[in-house]
Parts: C-alpha cells; structure tokens; sequence
C-alpha cells in the first residue's frame, strides 16, 4: 500500500468511526486549558483532571493565579509529574499574561510559545482546540502511532518531523481532528509497550513498524 493511500484508508476510517473529537482534559476556559495543556506534560490527563477541579476553584484565571505563590501552586499539584518545575511555569506565564497581554491568551504561535513552559506542542494544542486552528500537535502517542501506522518515515524522528510530514498528507480540514484520532488510538489502542493489534480495526494495513516508534 503507498503511502498515499494509507493515509486515505486511516483518515477515512477515524472519519467514519470517530468524526469530530474533542481533549480529554476538563476546563472552563482557554486560561483553564492552558494550565491543563502545561500539566499534562509527561502526564496523564486523568490525572490532570484529579487535580485541575479544586486548582481552578482557588486560581480560576490569570490575574488570580499571577498574585499566588510557586508554593501555594505546588500543593495542589503536586501529584502530578515535575510539580515543582510546573508551578513555578504556571506563576510565571500567569504573571507574563497579565503584564504582556491583558490577561488573555493570545491565539498565534509566536506569542505563545514566548510564554514560561510553553513548547510547541502546547501552543499547537491551544491553537487546535481553543482556536479551531489547523495544526498538528504531535504528543507521544501521535509520535509512536504515525510511525507503527506507516504514516511518517524512520526519518522523522523528532516531534517537529513528524508534524512537518502529518501536515503535509493530512487535509488540512482533517488536521484539528487527525490529532485526537491519533492520540486516543495510541492512549487505549496502539499502546507503547503492548498495543492491542487483536482488537485494532486498522491491524489488517498495518505495517506494524513497531521498532523505533517511542519517543
């Protein structure tokens, strides 16, 4: 099967089985899922969500969480992973939105990625989700999924590789959606260490390029 017609056969079955998908991750506001986005990092969104309820009771938007204290943040996420670096992200990009932009957050790549703890993943994600713009942000799933589907090449081995080839062969209709089709295979199906193939609708083209498809 070419290349092109995979991603045909893979694009039109998530179309067909999943259509319009929406994050995981619980919030209230574009404030709210960037906080999400930052703590999701080497994390769990069911996690983030365990945490995220009484975090946004206490720091609801920008202005309240830029006048906390990195320690007042910590304790309530502290369970996740690398708590002491993202409170200490989360204070800093609360306090850089409300001295830079008004308290709001801004909507195009460049400001985004200016903010503390804010990588091009996260920007991307906040683009696609908050903003309904086209973009592929690309987590370790869509990583390790791309790669088994056959949907990327052995050279794309950084983030920015795969999203540079997933941009170029998805519509970019598709590329909002394609995202979460991806990431919610590899999170219940396309697993990393044992992916389910027996109960994957896609086993049947499936190249199963399994060596070198971890981040």
């Amino acid at each position: 099967m070419r290349r092109n017609e995979r991603y045909e056969y893979v694009l039109g079955y998530f179309r067909e089985h999943i259509g319009n998908a929406q994050t995981e991750l619980e919030f209230g506001s574009v404030f709210q899922l960037l906080v999400a986005v930052v703590l999701s990092a080497q994390c769990t969104d069911k996690r983030v969500n365990t945490v995220t309820p009484e975090l946004f009771r206490r720091y609801p938007d920008a202005r309240s969480m830029s006048e906390a204290d990195v320690d007042e943040v910590y304790e309530y996420v502290r369970s996740v992973s690398y708590p002491n670096a993202k409170a200490a992200h989360l204070v800093a990009m609360a306090r850089d939105l409300m001295s830079r932009h008004g308290g709001e957050v801004p909507s195009d790549f460049d400001s985004l990625v200016s903010l503390p703890g804010v990588g091009r993943k996260t920007a991307n994600v906040i683009m696609a989700v908050a903003f309904g713009k086209a973009r592929m942000p690309v987590d370790t799933h869509v990583f390790r999924v791309s790669h088994r589907l056959g949907l990327v090449s052995k050279s794309a081995d950084t983030p920015l590789k795969v999203e540079r080839e997933l941009t170029r062969h998805i519509p970019e209709a598709d590329l909002a959606n394609a995202h979460h089709w991806l990431l919610l295979h590899g999170r219940y199906v396309c697993t990393s260490r044992a992916p389910h193939c027996d109960r994957c609708d896609l086993s049947g083209v499936c190249p199963k390029l399994l060596d070198g498809s971890r981040l």
